[in-house]
Protein backbone atom coordinates (compact mmCIF):
# COMPACT_ATOMS: atom_id res chain seq x y z
CA UNK A 1 0.00 0.00 0.00
CA UNK A 2 1.40 3.48 -0.85
CA UNK A 3 1.94 6.33 1.83
CA UNK A 4 -0.35 8.50 0.31
CA UNK A 5 -3.42 5.68 0.94
CA UNK A 6 -2.47 4.82 4.25
CA UNK A 7 -5.25 6.97 5.39
CA UNK A 8 -8.27 5.18 3.38
CA UNK A 9 -8.09 2.14 6.26
CA UNK A 10 -8.45 4.52 8.59
CA UNK A 11 -11.41 7.01 7.67
CA UNK A 12 -13.14 3.44 6.78
CA UNK A 13 -12.56 2.88 10.62
CA UNK A 14 -13.65 6.24 11.78
CA UNK A 15 -17.12 5.89 9.74
CA UNK A 16 -17.47 2.71 10.69
CA UNK A 17 -16.89 3.60 14.31
CA UNK A 18 -19.55 6.45 14.36
CA UNK A 19 -21.93 3.84 12.06
CA UNK A 20 -21.95 1.32 14.97
CA UNK A 21 -22.67 4.16 17.96
CA UNK A 22 -26.05 4.09 16.72
CA UNK A 23 -26.45 0.41 17.39
CA UNK A 24 -27.50 0.59 21.22
CA UNK A 25 -29.93 3.36 20.35
CA UNK A 26 -31.76 1.33 18.29
CA UNK A 27 -31.96 -1.84 20.54
CA UNK A 28 -33.30 0.38 23.29
CA UNK A 29 -36.30 1.44 20.57
CA UNK A 30 -36.94 -2.26 20.09
CA UNK A 31 -39.63 -4.54 22.19
CA UNK A 32 -38.36 -7.49 20.95
CA UNK A 33 -36.03 -10.62 23.04
CA UNK A 34 -32.63 -9.69 22.70
CA UNK A 35 -32.00 -13.02 20.40
CA UNK A 36 -34.45 -12.12 18.22
CA UNK A 37 -33.15 -8.65 17.32
CA UNK A 38 -29.96 -9.98 16.87
CA UNK A 39 -31.35 -12.53 14.63
CA UNK A 40 -32.89 -10.13 12.38
CA UNK A 41 -30.21 -8.17 12.30
CA UNK A 42 -27.98 -10.60 10.64
CA UNK A 43 -30.96 -11.78 8.46
CA UNK A 44 -31.87 -8.54 6.95
CA UNK A 45 -28.03 -8.11 6.73
CA UNK A 46 -27.13 -11.30 4.82
CA UNK A 47 -30.44 -10.65 2.37
CA UNK A 48 -29.43 -7.59 1.44
CA UNK A 49 -25.71 -8.55 0.62
CA UNK A 50 -26.77 -12.14 -1.24
CA UNK A 51 -27.47 -9.98 -4.84
CA UNK A 52 -24.00 -8.69 -4.56
CA UNK A 53 -22.24 -11.91 -3.90
CA UNK A 54 -23.07 -13.28 -7.02
CA UNK A 55 -20.42 -12.26 -8.86
CA UNK A 56 -17.73 -14.32 -6.05
CA UNK A 57 -19.25 -17.83 -6.15
CA UNK A 58 -16.28 -18.61 -7.88
CA UNK A 59 -14.29 -17.58 -4.35
CA UNK A 60 -16.94 -19.00 -2.30
CA UNK A 61 -16.56 -22.50 -3.31
CA UNK A 62 -12.76 -22.30 -3.72
CA UNK A 63 -12.47 -21.12 0.42
CA UNK A 64 -10.02 -23.89 2.00
CA UNK A 65 -11.21 -26.16 4.90
CA UNK A 66 -9.22 -23.99 7.54
CA UNK A 67 -11.05 -21.24 6.53
CA UNK A 68 -14.68 -22.38 6.73
CA UNK A 69 -13.64 -23.17 10.39
CA UNK A 70 -12.53 -19.65 11.17
CA UNK A 71 -15.33 -18.71 9.54
CA UNK A 72 -17.72 -20.75 11.81
CA UNK A 73 -15.74 -19.74 14.57
CA UNK A 74 -15.96 -15.97 13.92
CA UNK A 75 -19.81 -16.48 13.16
CA UNK A 76 -20.23 -17.86 16.11
CA UNK A 77 -18.45 -15.09 18.38
CA UNK A 78 -20.33 -12.53 16.74
CA UNK A 79 -23.70 -14.22 17.42
CA UNK A 80 -23.14 -14.84 21.13
CA UNK A 81 -21.56 -11.07 21.32
CA UNK A 82 -25.04 -9.98 20.37
CA UNK A 83 -26.88 -11.65 22.25
CA UNK A 84 -25.01 -11.06 25.32
CA UNK A 85 -25.01 -7.37 24.48
CA UNK A 86 -28.58 -6.74 23.46
CA UNK A 87 -29.28 -8.63 26.75
CA UNK A 88 -27.39 -6.48 28.66
CA UNK A 89 -29.24 -3.48 27.65
CA UNK A 90 -32.51 -4.94 29.41
CA UNK A 91 -30.35 -3.88 32.87
CA UNK A 92 -27.76 -1.52 32.50
CA UNK A 93 -27.26 1.94 30.69
CA UNK A 94 -26.72 2.80 27.07
CA UNK A 95 -23.14 4.23 28.40
CA UNK A 96 -22.38 1.37 31.16
CA UNK A 97 -22.86 -1.26 28.62
CA UNK A 98 -21.74 0.28 25.51
CA UNK A 99 -18.44 1.30 27.62
CA UNK A 100 -17.49 -2.37 28.84
CA UNK A 101 -18.18 -3.95 25.29
CA UNK A 102 -15.77 -1.76 24.26
CA UNK A 103 -13.13 -2.38 26.55
CA UNK A 104 -11.48 -4.61 23.70
CA UNK A 105 -7.76 -3.71 23.58
CA UNK A 106 -7.15 -5.66 27.25
CA UNK A 107 -7.74 -8.65 25.21
CA UNK A 108 -7.04 -7.23 22.03
CA UNK A 109 -3.44 -6.54 23.04
CA UNK A 110 -3.40 -10.39 24.44
CA UNK A 111 -4.84 -12.12 21.93
CA UNK A 112 -3.02 -10.49 18.68
CA UNK A 113 0.42 -11.08 20.81
CA UNK A 114 -0.52 -15.12 21.42
CA UNK A 115 -1.80 -16.03 18.50
CA UNK A 116 -0.72 -14.15 15.77
CA UNK A 117 2.90 -12.93 17.45
CA UNK A 118 2.13 -9.03 16.91
CA UNK A 119 4.78 -6.77 18.04
CA UNK A 120 3.20 -3.50 20.41
CA UNK A 121 4.90 -1.10 21.02
CA UNK A 122 5.30 1.06 24.78
CA UNK A 123 3.50 3.92 23.42
CA UNK A 124 0.45 1.71 21.70
CA UNK A 125 0.13 -0.09 24.93
CA UNK A 126 0.30 3.28 26.89
CA UNK A 127 -2.19 4.96 24.31
CA UNK A 128 -4.37 1.97 24.94
CA UNK A 129 -4.28 2.27 28.64
CA UNK A 130 -5.22 5.79 28.56
CA UNK A 131 -8.47 5.00 26.00
CA UNK A 132 -9.83 2.29 28.77
CA UNK A 133 -8.92 4.65 31.63
CA UNK A 134 -11.17 7.08 29.93
CA UNK A 135 -13.73 4.43 29.45
CA UNK A 136 -13.77 3.74 33.13
CA UNK A 137 -14.60 7.58 34.29
CA UNK A 138 -17.52 7.77 31.23
CA UNK A 139 -18.78 4.44 33.33
CA UNK A 140 -17.90 5.64 36.49
CA UNK A 141 -21.24 8.37 36.55
CA UNK A 142 -23.65 5.88 35.36
CA UNK A 143 -22.68 2.80 37.41
CA UNK A 144 -26.11 1.85 39.55
CA UNK A 145 -25.03 -0.09 42.81
CA UNK A 146 -27.04 -2.88 42.56
CA UNK A 147 -27.33 -6.59 41.24
CA UNK A 148 -29.56 -5.52 38.05
CA UNK A 149 -27.56 -3.18 36.51
CA UNK A 150 -24.19 -5.35 37.68
CA UNK A 151 -25.72 -8.42 35.77
CA UNK A 152 -26.06 -6.52 32.99
CA UNK A 153 -22.45 -4.99 33.02
CA UNK A 154 -21.07 -8.71 33.39
CA UNK A 155 -23.26 -9.53 30.57
CA UNK A 156 -21.48 -6.67 28.49
CA UNK A 157 -18.17 -7.64 29.49
CA UNK A 158 -18.62 -11.00 28.60
CA UNK A 159 -19.90 -9.62 24.98
CA UNK A 160 -16.42 -7.84 25.09
CA UNK A 161 -14.58 -11.18 25.71
CA UNK A 162 -16.92 -12.36 22.34
CA UNK A 163 -16.38 -9.36 19.71
CA UNK A 164 -12.26 -9.51 20.64
CA UNK A 165 -12.01 -12.93 19.23
CA UNK A 166 -14.39 -12.30 16.35
CA UNK A 167 -11.80 -9.35 15.36
CA UNK A 168 -8.65 -11.56 15.93
CA UNK A 169 -10.00 -14.58 13.73
CA UNK A 170 -11.62 -11.74 11.22
CA UNK A 171 -8.25 -10.16 11.01
CA UNK A 172 -6.30 -13.53 9.64
CA UNK A 173 -9.33 -14.14 7.68
CA UNK A 174 -9.32 -10.76 5.62
CA UNK A 175 -5.83 -12.18 4.34
CA UNK A 176 -7.05 -14.60 2.04
CA UNK A 177 -10.82 -13.65 1.53
CA UNK A 178 -12.34 -10.43 -0.18
CA UNK A 179 -14.61 -8.35 2.18
CA UNK A 180 -17.59 -9.22 0.42
CA UNK A 181 -16.86 -13.20 0.81
CA UNK A 182 -15.51 -13.01 4.45
CA UNK A 183 -18.86 -11.14 5.21
CA UNK A 184 -21.35 -12.79 3.75
CA UNK A 185 -19.73 -15.97 5.43
CA UNK A 186 -19.65 -14.69 8.65
CA UNK A 187 -22.61 -13.14 8.90
CA UNK A 188 -24.73 -16.06 7.32
CA UNK A 189 -22.87 -18.33 9.70
CA UNK A 190 -23.82 -16.07 13.02
CA UNK A 191 -27.68 -15.59 11.41
CA UNK A 192 -27.94 -19.30 11.06
CA UNK A 193 -26.60 -19.27 15.02
CA UNK A 194 -28.25 -17.08 16.09
CA UNK A 195 -31.65 -18.66 14.55
CA UNK A 196 -30.86 -22.07 15.65
CA UNK A 197 -30.40 -20.10 19.34
CA UNK A 198 -34.30 -18.39 19.17
CA UNK A 199 -35.42 -21.76 17.92
CA UNK A 200 -34.43 -23.71 20.84
CA UNK A 201 -35.24 -21.49 23.38
CA UNK A 202 -38.83 -20.94 21.67
CA UNK A 203 -38.82 -16.74 21.25
CA UNK A 204 -41.49 -15.91 18.85
CA UNK A 205 -40.39 -15.00 14.88
CA UNK A 206 -43.82 -12.68 13.95
CA UNK A 207 -45.98 -10.78 16.11
CA UNK A 208 -43.92 -7.77 16.54
CA UNK A 209 -44.75 -4.25 15.84
CA UNK A 210 -43.85 -2.06 13.57
CA UNK A 211 -41.26 -0.03 15.30
CA UNK A 212 -39.13 -3.26 16.03
CA UNK A 213 -39.38 -4.51 12.69
CA UNK A 214 -37.61 -0.81 11.33
CA UNK A 215 -35.59 -1.45 13.93
CA UNK A 216 -34.45 -5.06 12.71
CA UNK A 217 -33.71 -3.11 9.62
CA UNK A 218 -31.84 -0.05 10.04
CA UNK A 219 -29.49 -2.41 12.67
CA UNK A 220 -28.94 -4.10 9.69
CA UNK A 221 -28.05 -1.18 7.51
CA UNK A 222 -26.61 1.40 9.52
CA UNK A 223 -24.35 -0.77 12.89
CA UNK A 224 -23.92 -3.61 10.14
CA UNK A 225 -23.64 -2.95 6.89
CA UNK A 226 -22.18 0.03 7.28
CA UNK A 227 -20.32 0.15 10.15
CA UNK A 228 -18.88 -3.52 10.91
CA UNK A 229 -18.40 -4.25 6.93
CA UNK A 230 -16.45 -0.61 6.90
CA UNK A 231 -14.11 -2.10 9.86
CA UNK A 232 -13.97 -5.36 8.48
CA UNK A 233 -12.54 -4.04 5.26
CA UNK A 234 -9.96 -2.19 7.37
CA UNK A 235 -8.64 -4.61 9.10
CA UNK A 236 -6.52 -6.37 6.36
CA UNK A 237 -4.72 -3.81 6.85
CA UNK A 238 -4.43 -2.36 10.19
CA UNK A 239 -4.76 -5.03 13.01
CA UNK A 240 -7.57 -6.23 15.22
CA UNK A 241 -5.87 -4.56 18.53
CA UNK A 242 -5.94 -0.99 16.28
CA UNK A 243 -9.98 -1.67 15.58
CA UNK A 244 -10.30 -2.36 19.13
CA UNK A 245 -9.05 1.29 19.75
CA UNK A 246 -11.05 2.76 17.03
CA UNK A 247 -14.37 1.18 18.24
CA UNK A 248 -13.60 2.81 21.64
CA UNK A 249 -14.94 5.92 19.82
CA UNK A 250 -18.61 3.95 19.96
CA UNK A 251 -19.16 5.21 24.01
CA UNK A 252 -18.72 8.84 22.91
CA UNK A 253 -21.21 8.69 19.72
CA UNK A 254 -23.48 6.38 21.64
CA UNK A 255 -23.87 8.69 25.27
CA UNK A 256 -24.73 11.32 22.98
CA UNK A 257 -27.00 9.63 20.99
CA UNK A 258 -29.00 8.26 24.00
CA UNK A 259 -28.91 12.22 25.23
CA UNK A 260 -30.38 13.18 22.23
CA UNK A 261 -32.44 10.27 21.68
CA UNK A 262 -33.45 8.72 25.18
CA UNK A 263 -32.99 11.29 27.69
CA UNK A 264 -30.27 9.97 29.29
CA UNK A 265 -27.64 12.46 30.97
CA UNK A 266 -24.62 12.94 30.06
CA UNK A 267 -22.53 13.15 33.25
CA UNK A 268 -19.29 15.43 33.77
CA UNK A 269 -17.15 12.78 34.44
CA UNK A 270 -18.58 10.96 30.97
CA UNK A 271 -17.25 14.63 29.17
CA UNK A 272 -13.78 14.13 31.00
CA UNK A 273 -13.59 10.51 30.05
CA UNK A 274 -14.56 11.23 26.01
CA UNK A 275 -11.78 13.54 25.85
CA UNK A 276 -8.83 10.68 27.27
CA UNK A 277 -10.57 8.34 24.58
CA UNK A 278 -10.37 10.46 21.97
CA UNK A 279 -6.65 11.15 23.02
CA UNK A 280 -5.34 7.38 23.60
CA UNK A 281 -7.63 6.44 20.05
CA UNK A 282 -5.86 9.91 18.50
CA UNK A 283 -2.55 8.46 19.57
CA UNK A 284 -2.46 5.19 18.89
CA UNK A 285 -3.78 5.24 15.17
CA UNK A 286 -1.33 7.97 14.74
CA UNK A 287 1.98 6.14 16.16
CA UNK A 288 0.74 3.08 13.89
CA UNK A 289 -0.14 5.26 10.69
CA UNK A 290 3.75 6.61 11.24
CA UNK A 291 5.22 3.14 11.95
CA UNK A 292 3.12 2.15 8.67
CA UNK A 293 4.56 4.93 6.50
CA UNK A 294 7.96 4.41 7.89
CA UNK A 295 7.88 0.64 6.93
CA UNK A 296 6.75 1.76 3.21
CA UNK A 297 9.23 4.52 3.06
CA UNK A 298 12.42 2.27 4.13
CA UNK A 299 10.66 -0.82 1.09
Amino acid sequence: MQSKNLFKPYLALVIGAFSVSTSAILVKWAQAPAAVIAFYRLFFTVLLMTPFCIPYIGELKAIAKRDWLFSFISGVLLAFHFILWFESLNYTSVTSSVVLVTLQPLFAFVGGYVFFKEKLTIGAFLSGLLAIFGSIIISWGDFQISGKALFGDILALLACVMITGYWLFGQDLRKRLSLVVYTYVVYGVSAITLFLYVIVFRYPLFLYSQMDWICFLLLAIVPTLLGHSLMNWSVKWISAATISMGILFEPVGASILAYFLLGEVIQPSQWIGGSFILTGIGTYLWSEKSKETATNIRK
